[in-house]
């Protein structure tokens, strides 16, 4: 092929390629440079972000709650544990400005309704709340706490620092400064919708109270970012979603995950263990500064902590709470957490572990023990009649007419009379309501007609209205209209009303216009000048206003619609199985309906089976107390207050409604019975009057003193329970057996006498040196709040018998049995037994501390405890037992027109003691009810029968003998 044809060849392919390759490369750049594009695009945009959130991000810390220690009882067995839940919690993100009050308090009412959309609740755990009747009420029971809360309120450090006007101020003016000071709404007019708040949204009471509180609880710590207010814990799932659907919508509102406090068989325990709640800022003071002084650094708590409030929850804080952790995070401006910072972050320390003393099952089982034999004594006692007819207020012959009863249900709130007025009311209930409204009205008629032109004096009116109107005055000195501190309480007009009662009402309230006596303050003048009359008219408007409002008298109504028969047992019953509140056999309800069965027997029944509790008719006897020792350790095992509460609506935030049926509860279930209540101790005492005598020299075991009924020594002669027949001789052994009140006034006689003169401080200064050998002079040592012993400062020969003015709780006499049994060691006792780490292994071991030890011959021992083994001997109940007890009786007059209280007070087994029992039922009637109390208890403990047959579940039935007091 020719050279030159060889060139063009290749000139043409390379130009062929190179043209090809020209537009590839071109291709390629093109291609390779929207690439690069895009790639510098996309990092420029991830830059701005990536600078943005560097720019607007904050470093946040905030603390993670350490998980509280468990209380277990001696064996191991769980009290109080933690459960994992979720809280809702609200931030205030809102900019300084005219409208944040308004758009905060519409983002909190948006996430009230959402919680209470799933049937939650918002926390109310606030120092005011609403009491049966809708108004406002202070939630704390003593001054002390009333005053720090107000302090918190009006921004003060210290009490000391409120002005007059606000240490005065009542919730209704606390609620008032509230809401105009986060613009959620003023009070309405008095007669407008019973004092509801209205705003903007028309807010009823119960709204009003919700959103203080969760905008009082914010503004605590307003001053610290990023902390949260919780709103609500331990929500639903159903809760939670609804609201993380609506995140978008609630400003600084988030879900956490929390714990909440758990106890178990809580009844049983919650006197013991009381409860944890949000600190307040004297707990938060008292235990920073503990916290301080055990070498900490001082700021342990904040404001939001939950801490033990009462029982060994609040006694062992410092155990139980653990060390929180940190947590410090990134946020961005919408509060998400960008990252973590785990340099600067450490887990929290979980709590400690405390172990009590007391035998789970036993406290359980003496519980029911105590319910069913209470329940036993209301069946004894009950008769079926409309009213007492008695000749005498003695405890042998009182007893309960069924009428009492059927009251109770109204009178303590079993019936529920929002029930009665609603449309969802029965054929029965809305027939007695019916009744009720025009009794209501009659009833109102004819104290107007009383109150401005009849005027009858009080000691002429019957019964029913001098009840109605003694009440008209307490409900206008509550509520300050008639001032307490102005009226003259020696004034001839006020005795004329007060003691004579030989004047009218109407007059009464004239007289206290006249001197001044009338706050017209309180009252909606026209003017500060009204004249006499219109404060009268006005005074009378509050009147009838006041009643319409106050659930008390209103149900005081029920109990004269039944003696007048305008309402009957039947009618009761019939609104029991009609609200369905109380468990009911359906052969009862079928046979009351067909008239097979009489109110009489129905009700019988009830309490028979504790459908209805003696807790809840709140009737003689309702309370009692049991607690059991270790005589050779000091350990309490069973410490009992009946009734009781669900500590468990206690915790972690207060239900509010539960707490204020608590507080009105006739039963008083939050007062501790074994720790709180006293009474004096009868008869129980008489074995520290035995030691005064043996030790004083006064007797020896073999002097004798004659008993023919009363002791004559001293005028009037004070009687033996057994006149007008007589013990006859009685050494100190037969005086404890047969408790013969004459023996005992001797030794208080002797015991006062000084160079044969009669000196009463002598006597009482020597009993009151022997009671305070068996430690009831002091405090037991429980680790619970308790009440300070009373000892006898006033006639020594009644106080030789456990009266005079000797008061002590039920625990310092098992102190003192304790003491008894064990011949002579008094212990501090102890519900604690030791403290351990959250794995097992024990930091602290507690042991009861040896108060004092009582040296005294055996022989003196000896007579005593024979003497204590003879009153058991003598008890029927007691008979072919299984086991040897020794115990002592005990009835104490507190009122003279209420039953005597029930004591005893024993130990077991009776030649080796291990066990000291103390048995209190509260205007009992017999002590022989508290002596066959102990007697089960006793029988459980040593396992002498099957548990079913002592814990039944029902009444028991009593034996109503007596064996001495």
């Amino acid at each position: 092929m020719p050279r030159n044809l060889v060139e063009r060849i290749k000139e043409r392919f390379f130009a062929i390629l190179t043209s090809r390759l020209t537009v590839m490369v071109l291709i390629t750049f093109v291609l390779g440079g929207i690439l690069i594009y895009r790639l510098f695009d996309l990092q420029i945009v991830r830059g701005e972000q990536f600078l943005n959130d560097f720019i607007l991000q904050s470093k946040k810390t905030r603390e993670v709650a350490a998980a509280r220690g468990n209380i277990y009882d001696r064996y191991g067995e769980v009290l109080a544990y933690n459960e994992l839940a979720y809280s809702v919690k609200i931030e205030d993100v809102y900019e300084a400005g005219k409208n944040k009050n308004r758009l905060l308090n519409e983002n909190i009412y948006k996430l009230i309704k959402l919680i209470e959309k799933n049937g939650d609740d918002v926390i109310t755990d606030f120092g005011i709340m609403l009491d049966d009747d809708g108004n406002f009420v202070f939630s704390m029971s003593s001054d002390t706490k009333r005053l720090r809360f107000l302090a918190d309120v009006y921004g003060e450090s210290y009490v000391k620092d409120l002005k007059l006007e606000q240490q005065t101020a009542t919730p209704d003016e606390v609620m008032q400064e509230l809401g105009e000071r986060y613009d959620i709404g003023e009070l309405a007019d008095p007669e407008d919708s019973k004092s509801e708040f209205v705003a903007g949204k028309g807010y009823t009471k119960e709204e009003f109270l919700k959103m203080v509180t969760i905008r009082y609880a914010m503004s605590l710590t307003s001053y610290q970012k990023y902390i949260g207010t919780t709103v609500a814990t331990d929500i639903s799932e159903e809760t939670r979603a609804v609201i993380m659907e609506n995140l978008s919508d609630l400003a600084g509102v988030s879900i956490e995950e929390d714990t909440v406090r758990r106890y178990v068989d809580s009844i049983y325990f919650s006197q013991i263990i009381g409860y944890t709640g949000k600190i307040s800022s004297d707990e938060l003071e008292a235990l920073n500064q503990q916290d301080l002084e055990a070498g900490g650094d001082g700021n342990r708590y904040s404001i939001n902590d939950v801490v033990g409030i009462a029982g060994i929850e609040a006694y062992m804080e410092s155990e139980l709470q653990g060390i929180k952790g940190i947590e410090t995070v990134y946020v961005n401006n919408t509060g998400k957490v960008i990252s973590i910072d785990e340099d600067e972050s450490w887990e929290p320390i979980a709590g400690n572990d405390v172990y009590l003393t007391i035998d789970k099952d036993l406290q359980i089982a003496t519980y029911n023990i105590l319910e069913q034999k209470i329940a036993g004594v209301l069946l004894e006692k009950l008769r079926n009649a409309k009213e007492y007819t008695g000749t005498s207020n003695s405890s042998k012959e009182l007893y309960i007419p069924i009428y009492d009863v059927y009251f109770a249900l109204f009178d303590n709130s079993v019936i529920d009379l929002k029930h009665m007025a609603s449309g969802e009311a029965g054929e029965y209930e809305s027939a007695v309501y019916s009744e009720y409204l025009a009794y209501r009205e009659t009833v109102y008629a004819k104290l107007l007609e009383e109150l401005t032109e009849k005027e009858t004096p009080y000691n002429k009116l019957d019964k029913e209205y001098q009840v109605y109107q003694s009440n008209i005055v307490q409900y206008l000195l509550e509520r300050g209209v008639l001032d307490s501190d102005l009226i003259d309480t020696t004034d001839a007009t006020y005795l004329a009303w007060r003691e004579e009662e030989t004047i009218s009402l109407s007059e009464y309230l004239h007289y206290c216009i006249s001197m001044g006596w009338v706050d017209v303050t309180k009252l909606d003048l026209s003017s500060q000048y009204a004249d006499s009359e219109e404060i009268y008219e006005k005074i009378l408007d509050s009147i009838f206003l006041i009643l319409d409002n106050t659930n008390e008298f209103q149900k005081k109504l029920f109990k004269y619609m039944l003696k007048r028969d305008i309402i009957n047992g039947k009618d009761v019953c019939f609104i029991l199985c009609e609200q369905g509140n109380v468990e009911i056999d359906e052969q009862d309800i079928t046979q009351l309906y067909d008239g097979k069965l009489s109110a009489y027997n129905f009700m019988v029944n009830r309490i028979r089976n504790l459908d209805i509790t003696p807790a809840q008719l709140a009737l003689d006897p309702c309370s009692g107390s049991v607690v059991i020792t270790d005589v050779n350790t000091g350990d309490v095992l069973a410490l009992v207050s009946y009734p009781s509460y669900d500590n468990n609506l206690m915790a972690n935030s207060v239900d509010a409604a539960y707490f204020a049926q608590l507080q009105s509860d006739k039963s008083t279930p939050l007062l501790n019975y074994a720790t709180q209540y006293k009474s004096a101790p009868g008869s129980t005492y008489k074995m520290v009057s035995a030691t005064a005598a043996l030790m004083e020299g006064l007797v020896t075991t073999r002097t004798t003193v004659s008993c023919f009924g009363s002791f004559d020594e001293v005028t009037p002669p004070p009687k033996c329970w057994i006149y007008p027949g007589g013990h006859g001789s009685m050494n100190v052994i037969s005086a404890i057996r047969n408790s013969c009140n004459v023996y005992f006034y001797q030794v208080g006689y002797d015991l006062s006498i000084v160079d044969g003169k009669y000196d009463a401080q002598t006597g009482l200064e020597t009993l009151a040196y022997y009671a305070d050998l068996y430690g009831l002079s002091e405090k037991s040592g429980v680790e619970i709040t308790e009440s300070a012993p009373t000892v006898s400062d006033e006639y020594p020969i009644q106080s030789a018998i456990g009266q005079g003015t000797n008061n002590f709780t039920t625990v310092g006499l098992a102190r003192y049995v304790t003491t008894v049994a064990n011949s002579g060691t008094c212990y501090n006792l102890t519900l604690i037994d030791k403290v351990t780490d959250p794995d097992g292994r024990v930091l602290q071991e507690f042991s009861p501390d040896i108060r004092n030890t009582i040296e005294m011959p055996q022989e003196y021992w000896d007579a005593i405890h024979t003497g204590m083994r003879g009153v058991v001997e003598n008890m029927t109940y007691y008979q072919n037992f299984g086991v040897e007890v020794a115990g002592k009786t005990g009835t104490a007059q507190e009122s003279t027109t209420r039953a005597n209280h029930a004591l005893f007070v024993g130990y077991a087994p009776y030649d080796d003691p291990e066990i000291a029992i103390a048995t209190r039922i509260a205007f009992g009637y017999s002590s022989s009810f508290a002596a066959q109390t102990s007697r089960d208890v006793i029988k459980y403990y040593y396992n002498l029968a099957d548990e079913e047959e002592i814990v039944t579940g029902e009444a028991d039935n009593v034996d109503g003998a007596t064996y001495g007091d």
